[in-house]
Protein backbone atom coordinates (compact mmCIF):
# COMPACT_ATOMS: atom_id res chain seq x y z
CA UNK A 1 0.00 0.00 0.00
CA UNK A 2 1.39 3.71 -0.59
CA UNK A 3 1.66 5.81 1.57
CA UNK A 4 -1.38 8.66 1.93
CA UNK A 5 -0.62 12.37 3.00
CA UNK A 6 -2.35 14.56 1.33
CA UNK A 7 -4.77 13.95 -2.01
CA UNK A 8 -5.65 16.44 -4.37
CA UNK A 9 -7.90 16.66 -7.24
CA UNK A 10 -11.70 17.13 -8.73
CA UNK A 11 -14.15 15.02 -7.86
CA UNK A 12 -17.26 13.51 -9.37
CA UNK A 13 -20.55 13.89 -7.42
CA UNK A 14 -22.73 10.92 -7.11
CA UNK A 15 -25.61 12.64 -6.08
CA UNK A 16 -27.67 8.88 -4.38
CA UNK A 17 -28.37 8.03 -0.68
CA UNK A 18 -28.16 4.26 0.22
CA UNK A 19 -25.57 3.18 -2.32
CA UNK A 20 -24.84 -0.73 -1.51
CA UNK A 21 -22.70 -2.45 -2.42
CA UNK A 22 -24.08 -4.30 -5.27
CA UNK A 23 -24.61 -1.23 -7.15
CA UNK A 24 -20.93 -0.29 -6.99
CA UNK A 25 -20.25 -3.59 -7.96
CA UNK A 26 -22.83 -6.14 -9.19
CA UNK A 27 -22.19 -9.49 -8.26
CA UNK A 28 -21.93 -11.13 -11.65
CA UNK A 29 -18.14 -9.59 -11.91
CA UNK A 30 -17.04 -10.88 -8.15
CA UNK A 31 -15.64 -14.30 -9.98
CA UNK A 32 -12.21 -12.58 -10.53
CA UNK A 33 -9.65 -14.01 -8.10
CA UNK A 34 -7.39 -10.83 -8.17
CA UNK A 35 -8.17 -7.52 -6.44
CA UNK A 36 -7.61 -5.40 -9.73
CA UNK A 37 -9.67 -5.02 -12.71
CA UNK A 38 -12.94 -4.30 -11.49
CA UNK A 39 -12.73 -0.66 -12.62
CA UNK A 40 -14.80 -0.92 -15.67
CA UNK A 41 -17.43 -2.71 -13.66
CA UNK A 42 -17.90 0.03 -11.60
CA UNK A 43 -21.61 0.97 -11.21
CA UNK A 44 -21.92 -1.08 -13.98
CA UNK A 45 -26.04 -0.93 -13.97
CA UNK A 46 -25.99 3.15 -13.69
CA UNK A 47 -23.36 3.31 -16.80
CA UNK A 48 -25.35 2.07 -19.08
CA UNK A 49 -27.69 5.26 -18.61
CA UNK A 50 -25.77 7.70 -21.12
CA UNK A 51 -26.70 10.73 -18.87
CA UNK A 52 -24.87 8.77 -15.74
CA UNK A 53 -22.49 11.13 -14.71
CA UNK A 54 -19.47 8.56 -14.55
CA UNK A 55 -20.07 8.89 -18.58
CA UNK A 56 -19.53 12.47 -18.45
CA UNK A 57 -15.91 12.80 -20.38
CA UNK A 58 -15.63 16.42 -18.26
CA UNK A 59 -15.40 14.13 -14.90
CA UNK A 60 -12.36 11.78 -16.01
CA UNK A 61 -9.31 11.55 -14.42
CA UNK A 62 -11.67 12.81 -11.10
CA UNK A 63 -9.36 11.42 -7.80
CA UNK A 64 -12.10 11.77 -5.47
CA UNK A 65 -15.90 10.56 -5.32
CA UNK A 66 -18.32 12.66 -3.83
CA UNK A 67 -21.37 10.72 -2.36
CA UNK A 68 -24.52 11.17 -0.56
CA UNK A 69 -25.29 9.32 3.26
CA UNK A 70 -25.04 5.79 4.19
CA UNK A 71 -22.36 4.84 1.19
CA UNK A 72 -21.50 1.43 0.69
CA UNK A 73 -24.32 -0.08 2.71
CA UNK A 74 -25.25 -3.90 2.12
CA UNK A 75 -23.22 -6.85 1.42
CA UNK A 76 -19.62 -6.95 3.50
CA UNK A 77 -18.03 -7.10 -0.08
CA UNK A 78 -14.35 -5.34 -0.24
CA UNK A 79 -14.71 -5.82 -3.47
CA UNK A 80 -17.19 -2.70 -3.90
CA UNK A 81 -13.54 -0.55 -2.53
CA UNK A 82 -11.69 -2.51 -4.91
CA UNK A 83 -13.24 -1.46 -7.62
CA UNK A 84 -13.65 2.07 -6.75
CA UNK A 85 -9.99 2.13 -6.05
CA UNK A 86 -9.50 0.85 -9.51
CA UNK A 87 -11.45 3.32 -11.22
CA UNK A 88 -8.64 6.05 -9.80
CA UNK A 89 -10.71 7.12 -7.02
CA UNK A 90 -8.09 7.91 -3.92
CA UNK A 91 -11.04 9.39 -1.65
CA UNK A 92 -14.82 9.11 -0.95
CA UNK A 93 -16.57 12.05 0.85
CA UNK A 94 -19.74 11.28 2.15
CA UNK A 95 -22.04 12.20 5.45
CA UNK A 96 -22.02 8.61 5.90
CA UNK A 97 -20.28 5.42 5.46
CA UNK A 98 -21.64 1.75 6.70
CA UNK A 99 -18.81 0.25 9.20
CA UNK A 100 -18.07 -2.53 6.88
CA UNK A 101 -17.33 -0.71 3.91
CA UNK A 102 -15.06 2.07 5.81
CA UNK A 103 -13.03 -0.59 7.15
CA UNK A 104 -12.66 -2.31 4.05
CA UNK A 105 -11.42 1.25 2.31
CA UNK A 106 -9.05 1.56 5.09
CA UNK A 107 -8.12 -1.90 4.54
CA UNK A 108 -6.38 -0.82 1.24
CA UNK A 109 -5.98 3.30 1.77
CA UNK A 110 -8.83 4.26 -0.04
CA UNK A 111 -9.91 6.98 2.13
CA UNK A 112 -13.35 7.21 3.43
CA UNK A 113 -14.20 10.71 4.66
CA UNK A 114 -17.12 11.70 6.58
CA UNK A 115 -18.34 15.26 6.49
CA UNK A 116 -21.61 17.04 7.50
CA UNK A 117 -24.38 17.14 5.15
CA UNK A 118 -23.98 20.30 4.34
CA UNK A 119 -20.73 20.21 3.35
CA UNK A 120 -20.76 17.20 1.18
CA UNK A 121 -23.85 19.23 -0.37
CA UNK A 122 -21.65 22.41 -0.80
CA UNK A 123 -18.91 20.24 -2.87
CA UNK A 124 -21.50 17.79 -4.93
CA UNK A 125 -22.98 21.05 -5.47
CA UNK A 126 -19.58 23.34 -6.66
CA UNK A 127 -18.38 20.60 -8.32
CA UNK A 128 -21.56 19.89 -10.89
CA UNK A 129 -21.10 23.90 -11.43
CA UNK A 130 -17.25 23.00 -12.60
CA UNK A 131 -16.04 19.60 -12.92
CA UNK A 132 -12.58 21.44 -12.88
CA UNK A 133 -13.27 22.26 -9.17
CA UNK A 134 -10.35 20.95 -6.79
CA UNK A 135 -10.98 19.70 -3.72
CA UNK A 136 -7.58 18.64 -1.10
CA UNK A 137 -8.19 16.11 1.44
CA UNK A 138 -5.08 16.74 3.76
CA UNK A 139 -4.50 13.50 5.84
CA UNK A 140 -1.79 15.40 8.45
CA UNK A 141 -4.35 18.04 9.46
CA UNK A 142 -7.55 15.81 9.07
CA UNK A 143 -8.69 18.52 6.75
CA UNK A 144 -10.64 19.56 3.42
CA UNK A 145 -10.44 22.19 1.35
CA UNK A 146 -12.10 23.61 -1.87
CA UNK A 147 -13.49 26.76 -2.68
CA UNK A 148 -15.44 28.17 0.20
CA UNK A 149 -14.70 25.13 2.33
CA UNK A 150 -12.10 24.25 4.88
CA UNK A 151 -13.43 21.75 7.27
CA UNK A 152 -12.06 19.09 9.91
CA UNK A 153 -12.88 15.46 9.69
CA UNK A 154 -12.26 12.90 12.65
CA UNK A 155 -9.84 9.56 12.14
CA UNK A 156 -9.01 7.11 14.80
CA UNK A 157 -4.89 8.28 15.26
CA UNK A 158 -4.00 4.58 14.81
CA UNK A 159 -5.52 4.34 11.22
CA UNK A 160 -3.77 8.00 10.51
CA UNK A 161 -1.00 7.14 11.23
CA UNK A 162 -0.74 3.30 9.14
CA UNK A 163 -2.49 4.83 6.00
CA UNK A 164 0.36 7.81 6.38
CA UNK A 165 3.01 5.36 6.74
CA UNK A 166 1.70 3.26 3.81
CA UNK A 167 1.15 -0.04 5.95
CA UNK A 168 -1.97 -2.52 5.15
CA UNK A 169 -2.05 -5.63 7.51
CA UNK A 170 0.93 -7.49 5.58
CA UNK A 171 3.19 -4.25 6.22
CA UNK A 172 2.41 -3.71 10.10
CA UNK A 173 2.94 -7.78 10.14
CA UNK A 174 6.39 -7.24 8.17
CA UNK A 175 7.35 -4.67 10.65
CA UNK A 176 8.41 -7.27 12.92
CA UNK A 177 9.79 -10.00 10.98
CA UNK A 178 12.85 -10.05 12.90
CA UNK A 179 10.98 -10.93 16.24
CA UNK A 180 9.14 -13.53 13.96
CA UNK A 181 12.02 -14.93 12.55
CA UNK A 182 13.38 -15.46 16.45
CA UNK A 183 10.33 -17.38 17.59
CA UNK A 184 10.33 -19.66 14.89
CA UNK A 185 14.31 -20.67 15.19
CA UNK A 186 13.70 -20.95 19.26
CA UNK A 187 10.43 -22.79 19.11
CA UNK A 188 10.72 -26.71 20.19
CA UNK A 189 11.51 -28.78 17.35
CA UNK A 190 8.26 -30.71 17.64
CA UNK A 191 5.87 -28.23 16.44
CA UNK A 192 5.32 -28.06 13.03
CA UNK A 193 7.39 -25.98 10.41
CA UNK A 194 6.38 -23.53 7.73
Amino acid sequence: MEPVGRIEGTALPVDRSDVDTDQIIPAEYLKRVERTGFGPFLFDAWRKDPDFILNDKRYDGATILLAGPNFGCGSSREHAPWAIEDHGFEAVISPSFADIFRNNCLKIGLLPIELRQESVRALMDASLDDPETRIEIDLDTLTVRAPGLDETFDMEQFTRWRLMEGLDDIGLTLRHTDAIDTYETSRAAWLPSA
